[in-house]
């Protein structure tokens, strides 16, 4: 069952496409994170046994409990990407029900699957039937404003035997904006139907919110994404309060250090010259209120050279351990 290989009030590193690789996901675990998932994999692509898709998969001894996450819209390709990724011996499946991404919701996929409810409990069973493997979903509120049926979706969801869900608070029109709405998470999770753990995601982007967010909502764990980009730090400042102490200060000497472990395993996995390209979504999360830090920022996104930008990365420890 998939609650024996989770702790009380899991927290969650929220998979994110090109962040929660498998350098990053080795940071987070470090600091403090109770469950991975790995970047979404579309069904499609394992089908054909695309050679990227197949990397995604891979994890280390130390990830677990980590998840494989896969995204599709027909029954024959899920079924198949189940049976592969079953293969690598995650601790569990998850479907992703819930991008709202064009490209993805667009072809029926993700959060378009919303428009189609009936569809995404069958592929969902399918899925379930595909494996021996706990199976779990991440999706939204609802398809827009006017169809925020979670609730309901929820519970044939459970009916179908996932084991866990886990709810980004906004809908799939609102992609990105607003504020995510956990009272309909709440809602779920307070259904006396429900028997599955319940997961919350959406706008925690600290470590007070996210207890705060705990003690208001009651949900069972809490999932972490655009917060941690840049700021693995997250997860351990959240344990500190949860343990009843004050969250740790991150110092420059280690931010500098995890910023360049990050940099250089990236550079293993992908090569140098892909490391470089994703590394920039990074710097701003790493050195997030640093004063005067947009000169470094600035050519830390302009390198091309990884030597070059260990050296900047050297000088921005330099100039920040000096007392000013």
């Amino acid at each position: 069952m998939l609650k024996d290989k989770f702790p009380d009030f899991p927290l969650i590193l929220s998979p994110m496409e090109a962040i929660t690789n498998k350098p990053f996901r080795k940071i987070c675990k470090r600091y403090g994170a109770d469950v991975l998932i790995t970047e979404f994999i579309s069904s499609d692509a394992l089908m054909r046994e695309v050679e990227q898709s197949v990397v995604k998969m891979s994890f280390e001894e130390m990830e677990h409990p980590i998840g494989i996450q896969i995204f599709g819209n027909n029954e024959d390709s899920l079924t198949l990407a189940t049976k592969i990724a079953e293969r690598e011996n995650p601790d569990f499946i998850d479907i992703n029900w819930g991008c709202p991404v064009r490209k993805i919701a667009g072809k029926g996929c993700g959060s378009g699957i919303l428009n189609d409810i009936p569809k995404m409990i069958r592929l969902t069973e399918t899925v379930v039937k595909a494996t021996n493997l706990p199976v779990t979903v991440k999706t939204r509120l609802g398809y827009s404003e006017d169809s925020k049926n979670i609730v309901e979706i929820a519970e044939r969801l459970q009916d179908v035997g996932i084991q866990a869900l886990s709810i980004h608070g906004r809908t799939r029109s609102q992609m990105y904006k607003g504020v995510a709405d956990w009272t309909l998470i709440a809602e779920v999770k307070n259904n006396p139907y429900m028997k599955i753990p319940i997961f919350g995601n959406g706008d925690i982007n600290s470590a007070e919110k996210a207890i705060e967010y705990k003690n208001r909502y009651g949900v069972d764990g809490i999932l972490i994404g655009r917060a941690t980009i840049g700021n693995p730090f997250i997860f351990r400042q959240i344990k500190d309060l949860l343990n009843g102490e004050t969250p740790s200060e991150i110092t420059i000497a280690e931010k500098v250090e995890v910023c360049k472990e990050h940099f250089e395993g990236l550079i293993e996995l992908r090569g140098e010259k892909n490391a470089i390209f994703e590394m920039r979504k990074n710097y701003s999360g790493y050195f997030k209120g640093l004063a005067d830090f947009k000169p470094f920022r600035l050519k830390l996104v302009n390198s091309l050279n990884k030597n070059e930008i260990l050296d900047i990365l050297k000088n921005i420890l330099d100039y920040y351990s000096v007392a000013r």
